[in-house]
């Protein structure tokens, strides 16, 4: 996503240049399409030489987007002629080296947003042409966010200096309390410049079910940690791994694990020299834990790994002399009984990692699914609409509401038999508050084949209606499905109990 280019000679207008990429890859980002973040962007311009306030030629965009390994690339441009504020973008296929036709989109400068959204959908059919939602599904998922918010936050975001900074997302966020980007980049400000008592406050307010929940608790993670509070940055790292199984978060979830003395350090260091053994820093932790634990042999192994692949890594060559030398300071004791201990060694501390690299593990988690679908095209309707059920049990978990749906309606068309699908289709609508849809979509799967996530969306439903009975009553029929299900006992235990002999009317 590339920023647009001004067309307007219209004052004050500049800073919409970069809210359009900030817009559209807002809308467009999703598990199944991953957009480059305007950090890499730049960092690619860098590589280049390319000043960020230039605007390249396209022959040079196409080399950025080229280097980048980008698939597609979205270049625009804006204008605003006192009355009417216009914009039109266009989407550079990389590997069919097509350029897409102009986009277009008008309406008053105050409503710039669902102009760049509207440019996003238009953008998102060009990328994914197969896709069965709709404008309406697409503008209606999007989070309500005041311009005058938006436009303070854009305005932090161009910001170099660190107190303008602060002050435009704080006046962003007084104006929409709500708006996890100005929460999330507001967190990041303390961060960088290490105040990690405010960066912790900050980080700790994105909710747990947003899309960038796993970036924030990261952060807050690294906060607590160098303010030592240990059990509480354990407890945010783990959000992440819950979430992305990033090789840095089991990284320094074993630093926090030996931080607090605790055994299964090694097995956190042992996951991240698999997942990713060329990093040195995680042979240089293991090789640490092994020695806490007494493992000489092993640790050696491992700084000697260190050593090979940073021979100046001093810290790498003193623990592994460290323990030549009390291997060798034993082997004199057993010759020269009586012979005085030596000293215990100081034992380096295992190496946290700041970087937060979700571009790698989406790029892959992409190229994963993709070749998932290819091997799922020559199966049976039933097998392939079961993966997208699965699929979208995983996103919904997660908080990705279009995407999806977009699983579940995909498994209806392969099988519109499917009860899990219906029942996926029922809890997107709960989460839209379309009590309606939510309600047919429950019964429909209810009548291909009764389960207890259906029965526990009418449950729901009806809880909001204060129909306590019918509540009940489905409770009660997901718990004879499915005797453990937690989140129908959790349901249930949250209905006070009456005194025999009362019913309660259904408000209506």
């Amino acid at each position: 996503m590339l920023p647009f280019d001004n067309s307007s000679n219209a004052p004050g207008l500049q800073w919409i240049s970069e809210a359009f990429p900030e817009v559209l890859g807002q809308r467009l980002a999703s598990p199944s399409l991953y957009v480059i973040s305007r950090e890499d962007r730049l960092y690619a311009f860098d590589r280049l030489g390319i000043p960020a306030a230039v605007h390249p030629s396209r022959a040079t965009l196409y080399r950025i987007a080229e280097q980048m390994d980008a698939d597609y690339l979205v270049l625009g441009r804006y204008n605003f002629d006192g009355r009417t504020f216009s914009a039109t973008a266009q989407v550079l296929d990389m590997k069919r080296l097509r350029l897409s036709p102009e986009l277009q989109a008008s309406g008053p400068l105050t409503d710039l947003i669902s102009v760049a959204r509207s440019l996003a959908y238009d953008a998102f059919k060009v990328i994914t042409p197969g896709t069965s939602v709709t404008r309406t599904e697409f503008l209606q998922n999007a989070s309500a966010i005041r311009l005058d918010a938006f436009e303070n936050y854009m305005r932090g975001i161009l910001e170099t200096e660190r107190l303008a900074k602060i002050r435009y997302f704080r006046e962003a966020l007084r104006l929409n309390p709500q708006y996890t980007p100005a929460t999330l980049q507001l967190g990041k400000t303390y961060f960088k410049n290490r105040e990690y008592e405010s960066a912790a406050s900050w980080f700790a307010r994105v909710p747990k079910s947003d899309p960038s929940a796993s970036e924030a608790n990261f952060f807050l993670g690294l906060s607590e940690f160098y303010l030592g509070q240990f059990e509480k940055s354990e407890a945010a790292f783990k959000v992440t791994e819950s979430r992305l199984p990033l090789t840095e978060v089991y990284n320094n979830l074993g630093v926090v694990a030996s931080r607090r003395g605790k055994h299964n350090a090694i097995d956190y260091f042992q996951r991240a020299v698999q997942a990713d053994p060329n990093d040195s820093d995680y042979h240089f932790n293991l090789g640490v834990a092994l020695y806490r634990s007494g493992d000489g042999a092993a640790a050696s192994r491992q700084l000697r790994d260190v050593l090979s692949r940073k021979p100046n890594d001093a810290e790498a060559r003193q623990l592994l002399e460290t323990i030549a030398s009390g291997a060798a300071a034993n082997l004199a004791r057993t010759q020269e009984p009586g012979a005085a201990s030596p000293p215990q060694p100081r034992i380096p501390l295992e190496r946290i990692k700041r970087n937060y690299d979700e571009t790698s593990y989406r790029q892959l988690a992409l190229e994963i699914e993709n070749a998932m679908e290819q091997s799922l095209a020559n199966t049976d309707p039933r097998t392939h609409a079961a993966y997208h059920v699965e699929r979208g049990r995983e996103l919904l978990t997660q908080g990705f509401i279009v995407e999806a749906e977009r699983q579940f309606r995909e498994a209806v068309l392969r099988d519109p038999a499917n009860a899990g699908a219906h029942a996926g289709l029922a809890r997107v609508a709960e989460k839209n508050n379309d009590e309606n849809a939510a309600r047919n979509e429950a019964r429909t799967s209810l009548r291909l084949n009764p389960t207890a996530e259906a029965y526990l969306v009418l449950a729901r439903l009806d809880l909001r209606d204060n129909n306590v009975d019918a509540a009940t009553d489905s409770i009660d029929r997901a718990l004879e499905l499915e005797p453990h299900n937690n989140a129908a006992a959790a349901l249930k235990r949250s209905i006070p109990s009456r005194p025999a002999g009362i019913t309660e009317t259904p408000h209506r």
